[in-house]
């Protein structure tokens, strides 16, 4: 059975990718095959995280946002989903050994859900950060045992600890077993620290001005249109900073990916190991006049890098399927060669899209959703604004709110690009983008679209928010195999204003 590598980087914008990781796009993309329409199911770490875990949209594995109360690495969740992650399946039931290095959930060692001594099932070797990103100054979980590290460079620096872990894990892992690793390195997430020796890098970067840079967001949800604009000239050096430093953090991890590889081609496993490179999320910076974060629905906060090279992959592709992470899950076990439909997972093996298989069959959408988190108390930082709103900075602009709670249909297929959004707040707000005229999301067609693709986007809407397993991958609006019946419409004025709940999320 072939080795199987992923790497997965925190938070990194699909733009920004060739540039920085100038290594990893000749070793891997050059190498093997770029999916270009690559998608989370949630813009934020821990349910996109899971959903790479489990293979399952959120509403199936039940994590909402990074918190413990949103069921990010609790005691239900490590009750009911870690036992049938697709590692535990790797491992119980295809007898490849496992390694993990780095990130895993942002609540991981909670005191109040087991701390650092919980050791996921399905893992041979366990070296995880102890809660959310850091660079120096952390605790790691090695096999269940909390080790300290401090802030020396030659020993501490995080990522190129994980590299030296990983490089361990190569040279003594058993010959006789196959291999799974996945390194999850915090970059490019804050604080941002880079290595010493890159510190100077990228001095002439700053954050991509598109079209949709610092304008108002007019016609989109409350969160949006609370922005200020034009942002302030400080807030634009600190994004433009954040930018940079997100640059220079990833080149450590172009080194790590380098090394690895070369390990791989020096133990003569590289031609048998598939490797697979990607992100949990996307970023923006300054789009709609939003300084940092992620969270939001558009395409800079969902669309993802996704390379992967392997055995009986041509070199130098792209493909153009609508592809999601939930797909990762269920790709490598089918590489393991594990019979998918005996899990549970919601997502689509892309082997047969990495192997150039004619005549596939695939998806045209795939479902978007998350429920905001916001914060009982007001922000001392900002004294002008209620409660129910969280990460808001700077000058006071906020990131993220408790009705921040949406889901979207994203479709891709030969006749449209087409997002179609729903909220669950008070104006039961409904935002919907024809990315083939308007690829930066700038106008909200939501009240000028035919009213019938509205109908047919909100069934199907309904449809996915109750999915699971199989249904997940039934035909979209614009599959020829896609059934719509009006009967089960509530006409309200046409479009039926549905508020959806948390309880689907």
């Amino acid at each position: 059975l072939p080795g199987i590598f992923a790497f997965l980087a925190d938070a990194l914008l699909v733009l920004s990718f060739q540039t920085p990781l100038k290594k990893t796009n000749a070793l891997i993309a050059q190498m093997g095959i770029t999916f270009v329409n690559a998608y989370v199911p949630s813009a934020l770490c821990c349910p996109s995280r899971a959903s790479i875990l489990t293979g399952k949209y959120p509403h199936n594995h039940h994590v909402v946002n990074n918190t413990l109360e949103g069921n990010c690495s609790s005691k239900l969740w490590q009750k009911i989903q870690e036992p049938y992650t697709f590692p535990a399946v790797l491992k119980a039931m295809c007898g490849y050994q496992t390694f993990f290095a780095g990130k895993y959930l942002n609540e991981y060692g909670a005191e109040d859900a087991g701390g650092v001594g919980h050791v996921p099932p399905g893992w041979s070797f366990w070296y995880a950060l102890e809660k959310n990103s850091k660079y120096y100054n952390y605790t790691l979980s090695v096999n269940g045992k909390a080790r300290r590290h401090g802030e020396n460079y030659s020993v501490d620096y995080l990522t190129d600890v994980l590299a030296n872990m990983s490089l361990d894990f190569l040279e003594y892992k058993s010959n006789f077993e196959p291999f799974f690793m996945m390194i999850a390195t915090p970059a490019p997430h804050s604080p941002w620290t880079p290595a010493p020796q890159y510190t100077k890098s990228f001095q002439n970067v700053s954050a991509p001005r598109n079209s949709n840079f610092n304008i108002h967001g007019k016609n989109k949800h409350w969160l949006i249109r609370q922005a200020k604009t034009p942002m302030s000239n400080s807030s634009i050096q600190f994004l433009d900073d954040a930018y940079r430093k997100r640059w220079q953090t990833l080149l450590s991890v172009d080194d790590l990916i380098e090394k690895l590889v070369k390990k791989l081609e020096v133990n003569g496993e590289l031609d048998n190991t598939y490797i697979f490179y990607t992100s949990d999320n996307g970023f923006h910076t300054g789009q709609f006049s939003l300084p940092i974060d992620k969270r939001q629905l558009y395409e800079f906060d969902i669309k993802v890098p996704l390379l992967v090279r392997g055995p009986g992959i041509k070199p130098n592709q792209t493909n153009k399927m609508l592809v999601a992470n939930i797909d990762l899950g269920p790709t490598i076990l089918d590489i393991a060669g594990y019979d998918l439909n005996k899990t549970q997972m919601d997502g689509m093996s892309l082997l047969p899209l990495l192997r150039g298989d004619k005549n596939v069959t695939w998806r045209s959408d795939f479902l978007v959703e998350y429920q905001g988190e916001g914060y009982n108390g007001s922000d001392p930082t900002c004294p002008g604004l209620g409660p129910g709103v969280t990460h808001c900075f700077p000058d006071c602009v906020c990131e993220d709110s408790y009705n921040n709670t949406y889901a979207c249909v994203r479709t891709l297929s030969a006749s449209w690009d087409l997002q179609y959004c729903e909220f669950d707040d008070r104006e039961v707000f409904v935002e919907v983008y024809n990315l083939t005229a308007d690829p930066h999301q700038i106008n909200n067609i939501a009240k000028t679209i035919d009213q019938e693709i509205l109908e047919k986007m909100n069934y199907r809407l309904m449809m996915l928010q109750s999915c699971s397993g199989a249904t997940c991958r039934t035909p979209g609006v614009f599959d020829p195999g896609y059934r719509f019946d009006p009967r089960l419409m509530f006409s309200n004025h046409g479009l039926r204003a549905r508020r959806f709940s948390a309880q689907f999320l």
